[in-house]
């Protein structure tokens, strides 16, 4: 299916709404369109293209639910998709969590969608894997790469009036080089929902030189370093604290935020005083569809506003058990920062380390929020405020809330994304006390 504009998703969705013979019906209907572009050893090894687009039709019978999906919109499909969620409903239990559809929400203005990137064509991501791959063999390096955008637009209406639309794009470029011999590598990436901000020529030059300069890593002893972290390495931490501020596992004594004998930790000071994190849908670095997929409005919310915890997010169901505003979990992560570039904090580190990525980090204890990972393409030792050689890479072993708490300087935000909850992120590079590495890694 084309892309539907505001209008022609609405009057789809009416359609299949006057279909509807249960209780209360709603109606979610998903587009997306985009293409991408994958290179390896300095050589574009696969390419392609996709379009889908999948209408889901919710029945309910009081408290009893049944889901059927559609991706043809003629009347005949649109019907038996309708029919076929109402007889499952039917079936279904009784849902002791059920939440009858929402009224109409107020939505703020925020349009993460833009034409320039809706537009990518083949030739426009061939063209990025040449703008990389033409500085590796310039240098002797390995080039593997990969590229991929989309064009999203989403909708939903339910028989209590609600109705909302939005639209979003999305270009994500990633880079790694290895030296020929393969014992040096470099990484870099570029996030946006714009392609004008993307370069992959600058980010392929940046990695280009962490592989060169990593060919002759030295083993340092592991232990506990001050740390500079990259963007990239920092998103990989703190994604992990934002969402894991949900009420019902605080409530329940299954998270950080929960406190020994009950209760929570709102209201607590949990990290140091600079650090303050919300979630914009509205923000200009990483905008973001302005409702939930259940049709709650997003708003900017605080989760750490200087240092102290200020909101949990609550689904409906236990907003309503609790007394509380059924707060939306993040969209987006941004963090404040500071002024200082990735330079100046390197300049103005004593001895510590460079941390250009993380990889691999699994949880340890979800209680404290421990979990360890490795460093990867590109880690450095620093002395006197220089780089001074590449080190081997390390396992480490740490949580946000005390790396937070050994907070030293932070730099200026910037726009980076994490490949396991997708959200774009707004964040500064970090320097950081005391990071625990516990031990010596093999890889590269």
């Amino acid at each position: 299916m084309p892309h539907l504009d505001e209008s022609q998703a609405r009057a789809l969705l009416e359609r299949v709404l006057k279909l509807s013979r249960a209780d209360a019906c709603e109606v979610n209907l998903n587009g997306t369109a985009g293409g991408n572009l994958r290179y390896a050893r300095n050589a574009v090894s696969t390419a392609g293209g996709a379009e889908n687009s999948t209408l889901v039709v919710q029945s309910s019978f009081g408290t009893r639910s049944g889901t059927a999906t559609a991706n043809q919109y003629d009347d005949a499909s649109l019907e038996r998709a309708v029919r076929a969620s109402e007889e499952l409903a039917r079936l279904a239990p009784e849902d002791p969590e059920f939440m009858p559809p929402l009224a109409q929400q107020q939505y703020v203005a925020s349009d993460p969608y833009v034409e320039t990137t809706a537009a990518i064509t083949p030739d426009n991501r061939a063209a990025a894997a040449a703008a990389s791959i033409g500085p590796a063999r310039a240098k002797g390096c390995v080039a593997a790469g990969f590229m991929q955008d989309s064009a999203d637009w989403q909708a939903m209406m339910n028989t209590a009036g609600l109705f909302a639309y939005s639209r979003s794009t999305s270009v994500n470029f990633t880079v790694t080089m290895r030296t020929a011999d393969g014992v040096g590598s470099g990484w870099a990436s570029q996030d946006s929902n714009d392609v004008g901000k993307i370069d992959p020529g600058a980010a392929s030059a940046i990695a280009v030189e962490k592989a060169l300069a990593s060919h002759e890593a030295k083993a340092i002893e592991p232990g506990k370093y001050t740390v500079v972290l990259e963007p990239a390495a920092v998103v990989d931490f703190l994604q992990y604290l934002p969402f894991g501020m949900d009420a019902r596992r605080a409530d329940e004594g299954r998270s950080f935020m929960s406190k020994p004998g009950g209760g929570t930790r709102l209201g607590e000071k949990l990290v140091d005083e600079r650090v303050t994190i919300y979630s914009d849908p509205a923000h200009q670095g990483v905008p973001v569809a302005p409702w939930e997929q259940d049709g709650r409005a997003r708003a900017r919310t605080a989760w750490i506003e200087n240092g102290v915890a200020k909101n949990l997010y609550y689904s409906r169901y236990w907003a309503k058990q609790q007394g509380k505003p059924a707060v939306p979990a993040p969209a987006n992560i941004i963090m404040d920062g500071g002024d200082a570039s990735l330079e100046e904090l390197i300049r103005g580190t004593e001895r510590g380390v460079l941390v250009t990525r993380t990889w691999y980090i699994r949880p340890v204890d979800p209680q404290t929020l421990l979990y360890t990972g490795l460093t990867r393409d590109g880690t450095f030792y620093i002395e006197n405020g220089q780089i001074q050689h590449a080190v081997k890479n390390f396992r480490f072993n740490e949580s946000p809330i005390i790396m937070l708490n050994n907070l030293d300087a932070l730099g200026r935000p910037e726009r980076v994304s994490n490949v396991e909850t997708n959200a774009p992120s707004f964040l500064p590079p970090m320097r950081i006390r005391d990071f625990t590495f516990s031990s010596l890694s093999d890889a590269v």
